[in-house]
């Protein structure tokens, strides 16, 4: 049984509490006055100073102490919240990623210029105000200060297994002092003999008088990550309270970590306590409650995902070869196993699909901060839009289009969208809007990135092409193969190379990548509307549900989601369709592929051929096979690199006896369909 690695269990929470701070500063953007997000941001940034400093990361935790600071002073309305001080603190996010994967490294002087931005939001504007006391004489100042000073009593102690856990219980007591002056006591009563004492169980409670200008929310800003497992109570004391101490304290604690220097005190003061918060002494139930909570998620490794994945593959593989023998042999004690092991495989398949896929929200979330530095960049007005966030896509295919879909939204940010004063000028809004929606049509999901800009200038596309040599001078196209060219390796229209684009390199990233995950890409452009670029992608690149059938000698695989229906092909009505290759279908004409033609089997056809009707998103088309054998567990293999450029077939798959099957791409196949279509109408 292998141990998780604490500091690679924080660089994974802290990893998102840096998403969660990227996600509030941007919701920020657009609320300025909203006060829970400026509460929540704060949150953020104190329990990444603390963590980083109970794991050892100090250089984290003295810097994200700075913004931590600032945002102190925006939650006091000390200061205003600005975009100034929100692009502050990204910038300074980034760095805090930057100490968090590589606590050591030589950081140079990032992080002063970060805080000389940091202090220019937030300082400039206090200055003023801040130097007024100096002329007030420093008994007033005293007086003042004293004036403004709260007590306070705090009592707390944390679970057995807290150390363990990396919980710290001496930076909290750091934390606390850097309130005001404190008196720190240790109670070591429940402390166990030395033969049942644990090393790493922590058995002292501490008692904390605290003076400081501080009020109660600094206290439990201290507490704030371990506040659900410890037991704490905060009482608010009279000045001369904090100086006096029990007999029964002094003696339970001869000795104080840290002593203040209180002041003298009248024989006939009274102590007059007055509590505020007491939590409830029980300690294990706080316990069980945060038990339950972290049992409702548990971490696991992607790579552990991805090998359970090949152990279901391989037991699909031998599922289909256990039914294989037992459809031949006549022993009913063998066929019944045969089928529950088909069922429970079945089962456990759709299972472990289910804990593949992830939303897309996980990767649309991720271009809030790319538009945001863009807009900021190009000097434009951009509103992102996101729909569809729910649907599920492999979580290999969400990380494959991570890269090709920034280069998507750059380019609409700067190909597309026009400044202001041209939106303006045409009639169109300030702001530009760039559209990220995402749905599922059957077994495919669809990725789209719109804008609302000038479109894609054809004339230019098509100079560009031809000067570069892609195409020859005054070559036909068709208005989707002329937008195609802009995905061709080295091409872009751009006047200049900028920081955004001109080197014609991203687009042809965005072709290659969704060509290797068996995908597609469609362009729609409208002069002076905008343009819309379509991503049809595999929902999964593992185990589907498959057809499989049989053409000539051999078998192939048809993903089952793309089949809409199956009709019988008599060798009179395939004879009477020569020339034509088109059936009618409810009232409708369809086109067909003979894959028997296509696959160039030399065979003769069966008397009773069978047309699988399939289909993506509106358009279908038939293909005509000898035989259909099934429904087939198809567990994808990817091609080798001598049929990478075989369009016809997306993967192969292992059969029950040990052969090969070929998956069909039925993206290809009705786009080879169309294209017949068309051209018999040009011709008829």
């Amino acid at each position: 049984m292998s141990t998780l690695d604490p500091v690679a269990v924080f660089r994974t929470e802290a990893a998102e509490c840096l998403e969660a701070i990227e996600a509030g500063l941007l919701d920020l953007t657009h609320q300025l006055d909203n006060k829970d997000l400026v509460d929540a941001v704060f949150r953020g940034l104190h329990t990444l100073k603390g963590s980083g400093a109970m794991f050892g990361f100090e250089a984290l935790a003295a810097f994200t102490h700075h913004c931590e600071t600032a945002f102190d002073r925006v939650r006091k309305g000390e200061v205003a919240a600005t975009s100034e001080l929100v692009a502050a603190v990204l910038a300074a996010q980034d760095h805090m990623r930057a100490l968090v994967d590589q606590p050591d490294a030589d950081h140079g002087d990032i992080g002063h210029k970060l805080l000389t931005q940091l202090q220019a939001a937030v300082g400039g504007r206090e200055a003023a105000p801040a130097a007024a006391p100096a002329a007030v004489s420093v008994p007033a100042v005293a007086r003042d200060a004293a004036a403004k000073k709260n007590s306070w009593r705090i009592r707390f102690s944390l679970p057995a297994n807290s150390m363990a856990n990396g919980t710290n219980p001496l930076g909290l007591l750091d934390e606390l002092r850097d309130l005001g002056e404190c008196t720190v006591r240790a109670n070591t009563s429940a402390i166990p003999p030395l033969d049942a004492l644990a090393p790493t169980e922590l058995h002292i409670s501490w008692d904390v008088t605290l003076t400081s200008e501080q009020d109660r929310s600094a206290i439990d800003d201290v507490f704030i990550f371990v506040l659900d497992d410890m037991e704490l109570s905060v009482e608010e004391i009279d000045a001369s309270a904090a100086a006096t101490a029990s007999p029964d304290e002094k003696e339970a604690a001869p000795a104080p970590v840290a002593a203040a220097s209180p002041a003298p005190v009248s024989p006939t003061t009274v102590p007059e306590f007055r509590p505020v918060e007491a939590v409830p002494a029980k300690r294990e139930a706080p316990v069980a409650v945060s038990q339950a909570k972290a049992a409702e998620n548990v971490r696991v490794p992607a790579e552990r995902l991805d090998e359970l994945m090949d152990r279901v593959g391989e037991l699909v593989i031998a599922q289909s070869r256990l039914s294989q023998l037992a459809s031949a042999s006549t022993d009913i004690a063998l066929r019944s196993v045969s089928e529950e092991i088909e069922r429970l495989s079945g089962e456990l398949r759709d299972t472990m699909m289910v804990l593949r896929m992830v939303p897309v929200a996980t990767l649309f979330s991720r271009f809030r901060r790319l538009v945001h530095d863009l807009a900021r960049e190009t000097g434009k007005v951009i509103e992102l839009v996101t729909e569809g966030e729910s649907t599920e896509v492999d979580k290999t295919v969400i990380e494959r289009l991570a890269d090709p879909l920034v280069h998507l939204v750059r380019n609409s940010i700067d190909h597309g969208l026009e400044t202001p004063a041209d939106r303006l000028a045409s009639g169109k809004t300030e702001a530009g809007t760039v559209t990220l929606s995402a749905r599922q049509a059957g077994g495919e999901v669809i990725i789209s990135i719109k804008d609302d800009g000038r479109g894609i200038n054809r004339e230019r596309v098509r100079a560009k092409a031809e000067s570069s040599g892609l195409i020859q001078p005054g070559q036909p196209l068709s208005d989707s193969e002329l937008l195609q060219l802009i995905f061709a390796p080295g091409f872009s229209t751009a006047a200049a190379i900028t920081n955004l684009s001109g080197r014609g390199v991203g687009m042809d990233v965005v072709k290659k990548t969704v060509e290797a995950l068996r995908g597609a890409i469609d362009i729609v452009s409208v002069p002076g509307q905008g343009s819309e670029v379509s991503l049809r992608i595999p929902l999964t690149l593992a185990i589907i549900d498959g057809l499989l059938v049989r053409v000539g000698s051999g078998r192939y695989v048809i993903p089952l989601s793309a089949v809409e229906e199956c009709l019988e092909l008599s060798l009179e009505e395939d004879l009477r369709s020569r020339g034509r290759s088109f059936i009618s279908l409810r009232d409708s004409l369809v086109p067909f592929l003979r894959l028997r033609d296509l696959f160039r089997t030399g065979t003769k056809p069966d008397v009773h051929q069978k047309v699988v009707v399939i289909s993506t998103g509106t358009e279908r088309v038939g293909l005509v096979v000898d035989q259909i054998i099934g429904d087939h567990q198809t567990v994808i293999k990817s091609m080798s690199k001598l049929h990478n450029n075989v369009a016809t077939f997306s993967g192969a798959t292992i059969l029950g006896d040990g052969s090969v099957a070929l998956i069909l791409d039925v993206g290809h196949l009705v786009a080879a369909g169309q294209q017949q279509e068309a051209q018999l109408r040009v011709a008829g």
